[in-house]
């Protein structure tokens, strides 16, 4: 059998297959069921082409702004979360406004723990998870990112963050007349 010799360039690019990337995620305006669905992706390494179910070859993923997540419609007062002591008359029901009052992270946290199934493997990968209420990331975190996870919606503009220059420019649908008085 003949010995493959690999150039520098190709070594690397072999090794960097094998390596776990540090990715970032902005969760600001995002839907946490959604963006679960992408976070599990990356912790599970189904991004990768060397993935296999039963490999652990998934990557660490940052995600940030997780106080300012956006969810459709009623989910805030509808979606339920259950949580059972195991002790009788332990169970209790707590809507989602409530668990993301008590902790910015523990929603986003939960959607990607669901969203990586029930593989002997989520444990591993929701190691992987880093999860920050604001976008203040830990020196020894911020080192290590190589890498940005594309947002799933486009976060819009507040109208206080618009220049003068741009207000005036936007069309108006009507002109007040110059003796109108604004109560």
């Amino acid at each position: 059998m003949a010995k493959v010799i690999l150039s520098k360039h190709k070594r690397a690019k072999q090794w960097a297959v094998f390596s776990r990337l540090w990715h970032l995620y902005d969760a600001k305006w995002q839907n946490p069921f959604d963006s679960a669905d992408l976070i599990a992706k990356y912790l599970s390494g189904k991004n990768k082409p060397i993935f296999h179910t039963l490999s652990d070859c998934g990557d660490h993923v940052v995600v940030i702004n997780t106080a300012e997540i956006a969810m459709p419609d009623t989910e805030w007062r509808y979606r339920i979360y259950r949580h059972h002591t195991m002790y009788a008359g332990g169970e209790t029901f707590t809507p989602a406004w409530e668990v993301q009052n008590k902790d910015p992270t523990k929603v986003l946290w939960k959607a990607v723990y669901r969203a990586c199934g029930t593989s002997l493997l989520r444990t591993t990968r929701m190691e992987r998870l880093h999860l920050f209420p604001d976008n203040v990331i830990p020196d020894d975190i911020k080192i290590n990112l190589c890498s940005q996870i594309r947002q799933l919606r486009p976060v819009p503009k507040r109208l206080s963050e618009y220049t003068k220059e741009e207000l005036d420019k936007f069309p108006k649908l009507y002109e007040w007349p110059e003796d109108y008085v604004k109560v």
